[in-house]
């Protein structure tokens, strides 16, 4: 599941640390506590502990507490919450696929223009506002084939529906 190049870079943007990697590798293995991680890692206990709290507050890791009956000391037992993993990466791609769907009928129902020296591109209704003259270079403004932008979209639209299937089959293996 760690070399799932989406979680990892889930995993980046939530704890945005070199060391959280083996720190979440440490707790796919299984429950364990902080001193643990801290031994196993060869990192600072503080450092495990403030990438825990990240990875807490987004969700992905939860904690056990319980008291040494003769130090009177809490001991926090981490685990890691890979439906949640699983449920953040596909919101996400949800997300991407919306915005991909709102974006290809924009295109789908819009007539394009552009200046030709490739610093302005609008909508019909824009055009008309300007006198179709580029708003930088005063140059005119043409119409625009945007089927190939179509095209490129709808492609990448396909690959988020294909693959979010893909990563459910592959979130059911490592649960």
């Amino acid at each position: 599941m760690i070399n799932n190049t989406l979680i990892q870079e889930l995993i980046h943007e939530i704890v945005n640390e070199e060391e959280g990697m083996p720190v979440v590798e440490c707790l796919m293995r299984g429950s364990i506590t902080d001193e643990e991680i801290s031994e196993k890692t060869h990192l600072k206990l503080n450092t495990v502990r403030r990438i825990l709290y990240k990875l807490y507050d987004a969700g992905i890791a939860s904690y056990k507490r319980s008291k040494d009956p003769e130090t009177q000391w809490y001991t926090y037992t981490w685990k890691f919450e890979s439906r949640k993993v699983e449920e953040i990466i596909k919101k996400r791609n949800q997300e991407i696929m919306e915005n991909l769907r709102e974006l290809l009928a924009f295109e789908e129902n819009n007539m394009f223009f552009a200046c030709k020296n490739g610093h302005y591109r609008c909508t019909f209704d824009k055009a008309v506002e300007n006198d179709f003259k580029c708003p930088e270079c005063h140059g005119k403004l043409e119409h625009m084939d945007n089927s190939e932008t179509i095209q490129q979209i709808r492609k990448e639209l396909s690959l988020y529906e294909n693959n979010g299937s893909e990563i459910l089959l592959n979130f059911k293996s490592y649960s």
